[in-house]
């Protein structure tokens, strides 16, 4: 089965409005695990990534029901934190750092993670995206490498977060 959901674009001027929107569909993916610190942390992402001037994010929606999300921004050139991961940088270095990626449980296995996805890159001139992983989620590191992600590394980018895989992707996509 293919999802349908309508997408939407918004960039950095949008969150006051979508906002509560990201916060709701992130309560509702991460209910059971919410005692975790980390994942109470989310709205301050939100404000991080939505802070950057050139933030991009796509929603799904099913009628007038957010469905779910993928969001990011572009790398300060300099500062992709993948580099450390290769031996030799790419070429092309410019990065837009693939944030975040959730759908809601009733449109999993529909299409609808990959039509986010692709909406939002697709939009993208930069020559890579960059995202991480939770290592303990083996499934959604095969669905990235079967959209064309490759494993560079692992990270662990805060004390209190879990390890992730590093992974990267050349754009535009295939």
């Amino acid at each position: 089965m293919t999802s349908t959901v309508r997408l939407r674009h918004y960039g950095h001027d949008d969150l006051p409005k979508i906002r509560q929107a990201l916060l709701d569909v992130h309560d509702d993916v991460y209910a059971a695990e919410m005692e975790n610190e980390f994942n109470q942390r989310f709205s301050w992402f939100v404000d991080h990534w939505g802070g950057h001037p050139d933030f991009s994010c796509v929603i799904g929606y099913d009628g007038d029901e957010v469905v779910g999300f993928a969001y990011g921004a572009p790398a300060t050139e300099g500062r992709e934190w993948w580099r450390k991961h290769l031996e030799a940088a790419p070429e092309h270095t410019a990065t837009f750092h693939f944030s975040e990626l959730m759908v809601r449980g009733g449109w999993r296995k529909t299409g609808t993670a990959e039509q986010l996805h692709r909406a939002l890159m697709e939009t993208r001139a930069e020559s890579l995206a960059a995202l991480l992983v939770d290592v303990t989620h083996p499934k959604v590191e095969a669905l990235y490498a079967s959209w064309g992600y490759r494993k560079v590394g692992e990270d662990q980018p805060f004390p209190d977060s879990p390890v992730y895989a590093v992974m990267l992707v050349d754009l535009p996509l295939s």
